[in-house]
């Protein structure tokens, strides 16, 4: 059950009252005065402003301190009163830095032995000076390990908050990717067709036909992907587990290639090496790489042929997307700085690959990817290409 900190203070402040009530009649026994009623009002004066600790914790500690100090020197047992001036050394070693909380001991300890010099019974002086040094030593040494101990806590509540705060930082920029590739790929194929089904309307309905079918087609894979993409997040917000959603990878490039043949720029698909299965992940960053490599063909150089190329190596694979660079459209380059070439190099330096995207010197432009997979994975003689 969490309490409030004023109601665990009054509660404590009772409980010394209860404790009072209790030990106050046997002073007699143990060789003090009896409590009498300036006694008992001092005690309860003692023990009141420890009820206010924690929204003052040095003041309630010096006005404790200041009282007891009064009562002590009136001559009555120290022991009735004691738990309060103790319960304020903690809170304020909780709550203080190490300097005054070692006054604060020092005063406490000071008092505790005033009383044994009051008393008269100056042989008890060094045993109790060592009680007063030993258990005052203890209850700072609690309060001061509380507090490091809740620093530690908070500083650990805040690294944790700045891990997450950078894990969705990390998820929304993987999130935008996904959606860049998706949409940037499946509009640029669309709007192709739908304009080469506009231009042969009226004049060629087998085309008009064929490019509305690679629309509908490009359209459906679209949707899937954004579809895959939600029921993923919504798990994640569920629960946090991700669906067993499928993901593109390197047998989807082919479709690919073919949509964007529909589309109306020659493409040849070239698979060299022996294929094996590779890591989902990895498959899905070199299927993004090609998908953004052809929609920038799409979008910049609809004239132009190109070329993929996968190569499976021992150890790694290598995609390459080559175009002739025939028919670019200036006004449509993008600068080296755009959102789908960012997106390719923040993908393959996340699976620790490299990638070069640039001009050939033959004419054209070309994207290659190298990414690293499990040699383990890899058939036995597999280390060249054909």
């Amino acid at each position: 059950m969490r309490l409030r900190p004023f109601t665990v203070d009054v509660l404590l402040a009772l409980g010394q009252v209860a404790l009072l009530a209790l030990i106050g009649p046997e002073a007699a026994a143990v060789g003090w005065s009896d409590l009498d009623l300036r006694g008992y009002a001092l005690a309860l004066l003692v023990i009141a402003p420890t009820a206010f600790r924690s929204k003052a914790p040095l003041l309630v500690c010096l006005v404790t301190y200041a009282i007891w100090t009064v009562y002590v020197l009136a001559g009555y047992w120290p022991v009735v009163t004691s738990f309060g001036p103790m319960l304020c050394l903690y809170t304020v070693a909780l709550q203080r830095q190490t300097r005054t909380t070692g006054v604060c001991a020092a005063l406490l300890s000071a008092i505790w032995v005033l009383g044994s010099l009051v008393s008269q019974d100056h042989a008890s002086v060094p045993s109790v000076a060592a009680q007063a040094l030993g258990i005052n030593a203890l209850v700072w040494r609690m309060g001061y390990l509380a507090r490091r101990s809740a620093e530690l806590a908070r500083k650990t509540r805040a690294e944790q908050q700045e891990r997450a705060r950078h894990a969705v930082v990390e998820e929304r920029g993987r999130i935008a990717r996904e959606l860049h590739d998706v949409v940037a790929h499946h509009m640029s194929v669309i709007s192709v067709q739908a304009g080469l089904a506009k231009f042969v309307f009226d004049s060629d309905a087998k085309t008009a036909r064929a490019a509305l079918g690679t629309i509908s087609g490009t359209s459906t894979e679209a949707l899937e992907e954004m579809r895959r993409m939600l029921r993923v997040l919504r798990a994640q917000d569920d629960d946090g587990e991700v669906p067993d959603a499928p993901m593109p990878g390197l047998a989807r490039i082919e479709d690919m290639t073919d949509r964007v043949r529909a589309g109306g720029v020659p493409v040849e698909f070239r698979v060299t090496g022996t294929p094996r299965p590779i890591a989902p992940g990895v498959e899905l960053c070199a299927y993004r790489v090609v998908q953004e490599a052809l929609t920038n063909v799409l979008k910049h150089a609809r004239q132009a042929s190109a070329t993929v190329e996968l190569h499976y190596h021992r150890d790694h694979i290598e995609v390459s997307v080559t175009d002739n660079g025939e028919g670019v459209i200036p006004d449509r380059v993008r600068s080296p700085g755009g959102h789908g070439l960012i997106g390719m190099r923040e993908r393959a330096k996340l699976y620790g690959g490299t990638i070069s995207i640039g001009p050939r010197s033959v004419g054209g432009f070309a994207v290659r990817l190298t990414l690293p997979t499990s040699a383990r994975a890899a058939p036995p003689g597999d280390d060249t290409t054909e």
